[in-house]
């Protein structure tokens, strides 16, 4: 057996693997003795079936299995010994001479494969970053105390609709008739909702709710018939107001303080402020990390200057994608593909000159934090804990989520670690002007 390395540039090459008869003769011998041990064919005990048999039925495989079986060996053990620093995966060569599978020949393959190049910088207080300090204006204060008071309203009586309110009626049609409904004003199809606005608790209209409602699910749910049954209704119906719903505002007083942030823990208009203010503060916080993390990818990508074997890298991921992805749809998306690509590398690079590891407890954490973010984005708070551990220990059994919580943990491990190495650059800057930063 014979491997033999051709340098095509400074970073592709092809590998020519040449597999002789005596190299492949034991192992396919050892082949078909397993093959004839464990075969049931009728007529024979099992395990007794003659060799000619087996090679008839069973040659051709084994003989199949045993030589790319040394195939992989030798890739594997080549590129070890060669201390390839490999990316993707071995490919046949284009110019892949055709094979023979008959027991007896010589094999010969080619594989295209392609390395990353060799990273070396450094991480210094040489090295600038800029970090936004983003202010916190009057306005941004008074906004956050209205929605939070917002979100913590209630629908109470309302006299006339308007745009905002909700409307509870009866309505029927030919016999049919559907009551208590909740019409939400904002939600009426805008041709149609001027039939909504100012109407009070008594009134009648009618309304061709296919015109009003256009989305079907919405429309069946609201009528109480199954989606089928809509073709078949009259869409013209009568609306009988039975009561207008007005969201209000929560009212600022101790029992929406407790509601918000747990009884007890503010009792006073001035610590009402400290609250909404720490929260906006930790909100900038996020926003200004995101992007002081997003300006490290692109400054150490830039300063490791890497040149990635581009050609290769396009044809393996339409290869490695068994066709779910076409050539021209891998050209459209490798821009962001090849940047991603590039900050794995130069965070690879960082993690090991740091030493630094991603523990399973880091991605368990960082699992529990994600599901707490869920919950709390369905209004969901004070999540008993138990229920966040066994909901996280649930998600990181999909290996997919898995993966892109290690990821994360790699990206925030190593921003954090850059973060203590160079140096920060602080500017302060409106919320306004920060989100028009390119």
């Amino acid at each position: 057996m014979k491997v033999s390395k051709k340098k095509a540039d400074e970073l592709n090459y092809q590998l020519t693997i040449q597999i002789a008869a005596e190299d492949y003769a034991e192992p396919l011998r050892k082949r078909l003795n397993d093959y004839r041990r464990k075969a049931d064919i009728k007529g024979f005990r099992r395990g007794m079936a003659p060799m000619s048999l087996i090679q008839r039925m069973y040659g051709d495989q084994c003989l199949y299995e045993s030589v790319n079986s040394l195939v992989g060996e030798s890739l594997d053990n080549f590129i070890k010994k060669e201390k390839i620093r490999i990316v993707g995966e071995p490919m046949p060569s284009e110019d892949q001479p055709q094979l023979s599978w008959t027991a007896g020949s010589e094999f010969t393959f080619k594989f295209d494969i392609a390395q990353t190049p060799e990273l070396s910088f450094e991480v210094n207080k040489d090295d600038k970053v800029v970090y936004y300090d983003i202010n916190i204006t009057a306005a941004e204060k008074k906004q956050a105390r209205e929605q939070l008071l917002q979100q913590y309203g209630s629908l109470q009586e309302g006299k006339k609709a308007g745009e905002n309110d909700y409307i509870v009626a009866d309505i029927e049609n030919e016999g049919h008739k559907a009551e208590g409904v909740y019409v939400s004003v904002s939600q009426v199809a805008e041709d149609a909702r001027g039939a909504f606005i100012g109407k009070k608790a008594g009134d009648k209209f009618e309304l061709d709710v296919n015109a009003a409602f256009t989305n079907e699910t919405d429309r069946a749910a609201m009528l109480k018939v199954e989606k089928s049954q809509l073709a078949g209704l009259n869409p013209v119906f009568t609306f009988t107001v039975v009561n207008v719903k007005t969201f209000v505002a929560a009212e600022e007083n101790q029992e929406t303080y407790d509601k918000i942030f747990g009884e007890g823990k503010v009792t006073t208009p001035e610590q009402f402020e400290e609250k909404v203010t720490e929260r906006i503060k930790a909100s900038h916080e996020q926003d200004a990390n995101y992007r002081f993390g997003a300006d490290v990818r692109k400054y150490f990508v830039e300063k490791a200057a890497l040149t990635l074997p581009e050609a290769f890298l396009k044809r393996w991921l339409v290869y490695a994608n068994e066709g779910k992805f076409t050539a021209e749809q891998v050209e459209k998306e490798f821009p962001a593909f090849i940047e991603d690509f590039k900050w794995q590398l130069v965070r690879g690079y960082i993690m090991q000159k740091f030493g630094l590891k991603v523990s399973h407890e880091d991605i368990l954490a960082a699992a529990k934090s994600f599901v707490a973010y869920q919950y709390a984005m369905y209004g969901m708070a004070g999540v008993p804990q138990n229920l966040i551990d066994s909901s996280a220990e649930n998600m990181l059994q999909d290996q997919n989520q898995y993966r892109r919580l290690e990821e994360q943990c790699e990206d925030n491990i190593a921003i954090a670690k850059v973060r203590e190495e160079v140096t920060l650059t602080t500017k302060k800057i409106s919320m306004e002007k920060f989100q028009e930063l390119a």
